[in-house]
């Protein structure tokens, strides 16, 4: 068991990323957050079994329909023990 907490730069608010990597996080039984952050950027954490936090990881590089993912960066931290995923609104 991981949990990742990812950084996503680019054109990645707006264009309903944070709905696609909450579908995604889903598909995978992953548990987490996604948030916006202030400055442009996208914020995820997310919990799960090792080969399937990897797995997310590129989903995250390929991106949303509309969006332009510039670059991801990803550490390991504690697990927080999360019980779903959801999306945090800011």
């Amino acid at each position: 068991m991981k949990t990742i907490k990812i950084k996503i730069t680019g054109s990645v608010q707006g264009v309903f990323f944070r709905k696609y990597i909450k579908d995604e996080a889903d598909k995978l039984c992953l548990k987490g957050y996604v948030r916006n952050l202030e400055n442009g950027d996208v914020e995820v954490i997310i919990e799960g079994r090792d080969e399937l936090a990897n797995e997310f990881i590129n989903v995250c590089k390929k991106g949303a329909p509309h969006s332009q993912v510039k670059t991801v960066t990803s550490q390991e931290i504690p697990n927080q023990s999360f019980k779903d995923f959801r999306v945090i609104n800011v």
